[in-house]
């Protein structure tokens, strides 16, 4: 038996035809501009502008973003960009949808925060195709402490003028935009602010950083040396910019666990295909018992933590949902991940460790889903803080 690797959306109450009619429109363009090359783009470790375009006339870059700017949010909600996250998952590389997807955590800060002139600046060209935009935060000497950045703009005359270095930019390289975190203030969370600084500004440079995973993902060290910003770029209040990283970091981390779900089960489908085709000992893989064990264990834990994930979709919908979840949550998808991605591996044998397999790739990417949006540890600790502990 034959199964899709989205046949589950099916039997819960949380998805209904048109997610499926999501699913169905995301799938073709998938089919047509992705799956042919995306080993290509893999090899070249980025992806090429125009897909960007092209997503956007697909209707994928503005799914839930206001129609104002270009998007498309009447009738849609949170699960029909899960539904899409599903679908752009099934290529099996992760870096695919966190390049193409860069504006779902660049851009949301500047329509919560920013002022309507840089909303209309911004959001129309981004969600068209024709601009980047990027999230800097992370910095060389701290990632998940974001209360500590030092990347610092001062207020001299009439502008701001920027100094610093981010580390590990998703979309970096290609940016024309950049979210970025910067402190205008004294120590801690309330000197933070976040600002828009266009990339061909002077005194923005770039470097290109490889890498183990998501390798069809361009990502940077990016340095500001005395760049020159004015008062208009920056978004919100200054030095109220830390709840709005806090607030971009739930549905973040909701959607980073939404596609550990999927890769997983993109990885169970390839390791169920193989167990069905390859014969040992005198039968199929799949009819040992070890297999199957092995097998449904993993199906086990990717509906357990699927279920986690749409109980959180379901509570960041009403307003009801609270940053312990998110963060705890992020921990279980991404341990739910290595483990059914080493299974896989398992059943794959050595098959598993030649490129071309969509385990292989997924396999390199279990570290940034762990790591990235806060790590294992950091969102432990957050759990435990807000439990009341400490």
């Amino acid at each position: 038996m034959t199964i899709s690797f989205d046949e589950w959306r099916a039997r819960s109450p949380f998805y209904d035809e048109t997610h499926e009619a999501v699913a169905q429109s995301v799938r073709k363009f998938m089919a047509a501009e992705v799956l042919p090359n995306i080993d290509k783009w893999e090899a070249d470790g980025e992806l090429p502008r125009e897909l960007h375009k092209k997503a956007a006339q697909a209707g994928i870059l503005g799914l839930n973003y206001p129609e104002e700017y270009g998007g498309h949010s009447e009738g849609f909600d949170v699960f029909h960009g899960l539904t899409q996250t599903e679908e752009m998952s099934a290529a099996g590389a992760g870096g695919l949808g966190a390049s193409l997807m860069t504006h779902g955590i660049g851009l949301p800060p500047i329509l919560a925060l920013g002022s309507d002139e840089m909303k209309r600046r911004i959001a129309p060209p981004v969600l068209a195709g024709e601009k980047l935009i990027s999230l800097a935060i992370t910095e060389p000497s701290g990632g998940s402490d974001v209360a500590q950045l030092k990347t610092r703009a001062e207020k001299v005359g009439n502008k701001y003028v920027v100094n610093g270095q981010k580390m590990f930019i998703t979309t970096g390289m290609r940016a024309d935009y950049m979210t970025v975190a910067v402190r205008t203030g004294g120590p801690g969370m309330k000197g933070i602010s976040l600002m828009l600084i266009e990339t061909d500004r002077p005194g923005v440079s770039r470097t290109r950083l490889d890498k183990m995973g998501w390798r069809c993902s361009d990502t940077a060290a990016v340095y500001f040396d005395n760049v020159e910003v004015p008062p208009e770029n920056m978004i919100g209040p200054e030095n109220g910019g830390f709840i709005g990283i806090m607030r971009n970091f739930n549905s973040e981390r909701l959607g980073m666990a939404h596609g550990c779900c999927s890769m997983a089960r993109v990885a169970l489908k390839e390791a169920m295909d193989w167990a069905q085709q390859r014969e040992t000992f005198g039968k199929k893989l799949g009819a040992h018992q070890s297999i199957r064990i092995k097998l449904a264990d993993c199906a086990r834990q990717i509906q357990a933590t699927q279920a986690w994930v749409d109980l959180c979709a379901h509570q960041h919908r009403s307003g009801t949902g609270v940053p312990a979840d998110y963060a705890m949550l992020k921990v279980q998808a991404t341990r739910m991940l290595e483990h059914v991605v080493r299974e896989a591996a398992q059943v794959l044998g050595g098959a598993s460790y030649i490129t071309g397999s969509k385990i292989e790739r997924i396999y390199r990417e279990v570290r940034v889903n762990a790591i990235g949006g806060g790590s294992e540890e950091i969102m432990l600790d957050l759990a435990g803080r807000q439990m009341g502990l400490g």
